[in-house]
């Protein structure tokens, strides 16, 4: 079950706003119900964040991000639908009940850091544990551990007008984090701080996520910010989600052509991993098996390089079409085989920037391994060079010119200087059983 998720969720300003729910479900047009006085921020949201998991929503100025984000914690109440925290309906909630719900559950990190600039900093990463009736000791001692995990150890006396942007913001990070509650919201967060700080700030966030399982609603107008942050990104325009995937997803198969021109420029090689791009491999041999049985395999596969890999499917490395053939016309019992201490081996999650010198000065593909170091994919160079930049290419050339622009800004500015595999071999997975 998610922990957090939205059901149709609407939200429009103005008197009168459920005649702008049902207009909306009829088919009239949000400019259509501008002129009627109504102002739809949010129309029929629906998505589901699961526990762990980074969920960014990513979207221009006035594609209703900020208002669904305060709606998750029903600072803006839902016009119609449903929001849903750890299985409690939040329409259900009032008073105390709500003010609990936020104190336990949920945080959030806003843009302009909001910190009160007479209390220290320690007394700001402890606020939240002050309004929760923490006595000071252990509330002291709880914003003290935050402050060390975010790289502010021994700050707790300063004032926070002392402090530059990016510590200040940290100081908010520090707040949520004392909190230890199991959602955190952050809106903007990193927006105000200049590009080396913030890209340090996300470094800190995804170590932070991989430690403590946090679970994070995070909103962005920055498309690069948004790719290396995400487990998932929701794509806004004009109050709706246009598409909801991974940075993988939405970069190769962009639903709409508003999606297809934010991604045209995006640096594909810090976004897409190793895993995006490997391919099965076509078949493996046993590491304790010989010249004869590599030989069948590869000419039924018409293989140029043969994985070898032990029992636990751990590689032991590979085997190429010429060596074997050589190795059975001598008559040779044990496999020419090029050792894996002597080739490139690569995480699943490993940029493809990263790759492409390794690709160019190794002869057999790129193994992919995953977390538990056994043999998830290859990787030839044709599949990484058509990867990083056929699929631009053809989504330049795939897009009309006709296509709507994005409304509000175009996406040239913050945020969107933007950062197939066609392998020698098919893609038919068959094994030989090691």
């Amino acid at each position: 079950m998610p922990i957090l998720a939205a059901e149709h969720l609407y939200k429009i300003f103005g008197r009168r706003p459920h005649r702008g729910v049902e207009a909306l479900q009829r088919g009239v047009t949000r400019d259509e119900l501008r002129a009627d006085g109504l102002t739809p921020a949010v129309i029929d949201a629906s998505f589901e964040v699961q526990a762990g998991e980074i969920f960014v929503v990513m979207g221009l100025s006035g594609s209703g991000k900020s208002t669904l984000i305060r709606m998750m914690n029903g600072l803006h109440p839902a016009t119609s639908g449903e929001v849903v925290i750890a299985g409690q309906r939040l329409s259900t909630l009032k008073g105390e009940a709500l003010r609990r719900l936020r104190r336990e559950r949920i945080d959030m990190v806003f843009q302009h850091f909001a910190l009160l600039p007479h209390q220290t900093v320690g007394q700001n990463a402890a606020y939240a544990l002050k309004v929760q009736g923490m006595n000071r000791a252990d509330r002291e001692e709880k914003a003290e551990r935050a402050l060390q995990m975010v790289g502010l150890g021994g700050w707790g006396d300063h004032l926070p007008g002392e402090l530059s942007g990016g510590m200040q913001q940290r100081v908010g990070l520090a707040r949520a984090l004392a909190a230890e509650t199991d959602i955190m919201l952050m809106d903007e967060a990193f927006s105000a701080l200049d590009p080396l700080i913030r890209r340090e700030m996300q470094d800190q966030l995804v170590d932070l996520q991989q430690r403590l399982d946090k679970t994070i609603l995070f909103i962005t107008h920055d498309l690069n910010e948004a790719m290396r942050l995400g487990d998932r990104i929701a794509m806004m325009r004009d109050g709706r989600i246009v598409q909801i995937g991974t940075a993988e997803q939405i970069l190769n198969d962009p639903s709409t052509n508003y999606v297809a021109q934010f991604v045209q420029d995006v640096d594909r090689s810090k976004v897409l991993a190793a895993g995006a791009v490997m391919e099965p491999p076509v078949a493996v041999l046993g590491a304790d098996q010989g010249p004869h049985a590599a030989h069948k395999l590869i000419r039924e596969h018409q293989l140029q390089h043969l994985m070898v890999v032990h029992r636990d499917r751990r590689p032991a490395g590979v085997v190429s079409a010429e060596d074997v053939a050589a190795a059975v016309a001598s008559q040779a019992q044990t496999l020419p085989l090029v050792p894996v201490a002597q080739l490139r081996t690569v995480d699943e999650n490993v940029p493809l920037g990263e790759l492409l010198t390794d690709a160019a000065q190794q002869r057999e593909p790129l193994m992919v391994l995953d977390r538990d170091g056994r043999l998830a994919g290859v990787i030839h160079q044709v599949t990484l060079l058509s990867a990083l930049g056929t699929r631009r290419e053809s989504t330049r050339g795939s897009t009309p010119a006709s296509a709507s622009a994005p409304t509000g800004h175009e996406p040239t500015g913050h945020g969107s200087g933007r950062s197939e595999p066609d392998g020698h071999e098919p893609t038919a997975h068959q094994e030989v059983p090691v």
